[in-house]
């Protein structure tokens, strides 16, 4: 019989079925079902697969890891949620909206643009069933503030989700209300006072103001986790899904449930983070009791480093951020540099390490290579595909010729291979010192080489102006252009 051999990057990126009669649309590829899991302030180090000295149990995320891929210089496009979760879905850098830094509140208006290509409507045109359930952080609505007796459009409906299910922003902001699809679930008519953080001898840290009178902070993970599991628990193998799955954890307040106290080595965030590695199992059992997940290319990630205080890793012995200087927020590595597994039977060799440099906003390019679709000239402007590191396959450069950073305050960095340049002195985040004013005649920003300097301990600035002036015109260039990946053939 002669053999049929079937183009390379068909065979690589998903399964046909198999039999000794098929139709001609028998034939046609199964697409692989995509689950995108976003933790909320897991810091590089809290996985144990990440860092041995954890003291956080991560059981979950260490099989997750064992049966995938683990990327060691993984980065998200900004130090805060929300810049970040643009970024993911749309492949573009958040700073190139109305939002030039910062974080969204609970009655802002949605940040998409109309028209915007994210990753739900893209798997959504190509045929896909498509979910988000958790932390939206995106805003509803056109006008501030949001009016939640409405219906809340434009929303994630209006951006390619057939379904949504969350709460508006962070478990510590303004209102604390569940929304599903256009509406929300129960109105936020009550009152609740402020809370204050274990820091500062409190039960858990959030906002007071609006709140439904059903809702309860303590509750929350445990139920967008069971909504995630129906979500899962209504697909087939008839037709591929995809769902997006932003927790609200480990971020404030940290409220881990009876079961789950006392797990770890790090006070209520460590117990937070072991009931956060627990939700993330319950959806890879609910893949794999429903046999769905052979065919699930599964991501876990997070949005930021963790916000882990100094004194907190000496009372601990925890290195939340790993050996990365700084914490959430910050312009420094341990605001940006985020654990990032993959997983993909028979696709991604299990148990894989990788260190290229990747970015969140490659996600949507990533994806668009899997399932074979072109993006258009105006989408996933800073977006780039690495799907042949998920593969395997060796390069002879990086697939990123470089990575934007941008911390809370707007500052910017950039790195390219071993360089990390700095538009600033100081964390320009949450560690101090925040802001350095420099003297004359002092660095005016940061450089660092991080294969030398991985701690960002030794300022190059002024002993390598070539390298500072090569950065700096990089930088500007993918500002002045509006984009940092370069233009797609047609």
């Amino acid at each position: 019989m002669m053999k049929v051999i079937l183009p390379l990057f068909l065979c690589l990126c998903w399964a046909a079925p198999v039999g000794a009669n098929r139709s001609p649309a028998a034939t046609q590829p199964r697409k692989p079902n995509v689950v995108i899991i976003l933790a909320d302030d897991l810091g590089w180090g809290d996985p144990v697969c990440y860092n041995s000295q954890s003291k956080t149990p991560t059981p979950n995320l260490d099989r997750l890891a064992g049966q995938g891929m683990r990327f060691t210089d993984a980065h998200s496009p900004s130090g805060v949620c929300t810049p970040t979760r643009y970024g993911l879905l749309t492949g573009r850098y958040s700073w190139r909206t109305s939002l030039k830094s910062g974080v969204l509140q609970g009655y802002d208006p949605l940040l998409v643009e109309p028209g915007r290509i994210t990753i739900a409507s893209l798997l959504k045109q190509n045929g896909y069933n498509t979910g988000a359930v958790g932390k939206w952080h995106l805003g509803f609505g056109k006008e501030k503030p949001v009016d939640y007796a409405k219906p809340l459009v434009p929303g994630p409906n209006a951006v390619g989700f057939d379904y949504f299910f969350g709460i508006p922003s962070s478990l510590d902001f303004t209102p604390y209300v569940y929304v599903e699809n256009e509406r929300a679930t129960e109105l936020p008519s009550a009152t609740v006072a402020d809370s204050k953080h274990q820091r500062d001898g409190g039960q858990g840290f959030w906002r007071g103001g609006a709140i439904a009178p059903g809702f309860k902070h303590e509750e929350t993970l445990q139920t967008l986790t069971d909504k995630a599991v129906a979500f899962l628990q209504k697909q087939s193998k008839d037709k591929p899904f995809f769902l997006y799955f932003p927790l609200t954890a480990p971020h404030t307040p940290w409220l881990p449930l009876s079961e789950f106290r006392g797990r770890s080595g790090a006070g209520d965030y460590g117990d937070f983070v072991a009931q956060t590695d627990a939700a993330v199992g319950r959806v890879l059992k609910t893949l794999d009791d429903a046999k769905l997940g052979a065919n699930t290319l599964v991501i876990f990630t997070s949005d930021n480093g963790a916000h882990w205080l100094p004194n907190e890793i000496e009372k601990f012995a925890h290195r939340a951020n790993g050996p990365w200087r700084g914490q959430k927020a910050d312009i420094w590595e341990g605001g940006h540099r985020v654990p990032f597994i993959a997983r993909w039977p028979g696709r991604i060799k299990a148990n894989t390490v990788s260190d290229e440099p990747i970015c969140l906003t490659d996600l949507m390019a990533t994806i668009a290579a899997v399932i074979g679709a072109a993006l258009p000239e105006d989408a996933a402007e800073d977006s780039y595909s690495i799907l042949p590191a998920l593969l395997g396959r060796k390069q002879t450069r990086p697939i990123r010729e470089a990575i934007v950073h941008h911390s809370s305050d707007g500052t910017f960095a950039i790195r390219q291979g071993e360089w990390k340049l700095a538009l600033g002195l100081g964390s320009h985040g949450f560690s101090d010192p925040r802001t350095v004013n420099p003297k004359s005649g002092e660095a005016a920003g940061q450089l660092y080489n991080l294969k030398d300097d991985p701690g960002e301990q030794n300022n190059l600035w002024l002993r390598k102006p070539e390298i500072v002036a090569r950065l700096t015109a990089l930088l500007e260039k993918y500002q002045r252009e509006g984009r940092s990946v370069a233009r797609r053939r047609k």
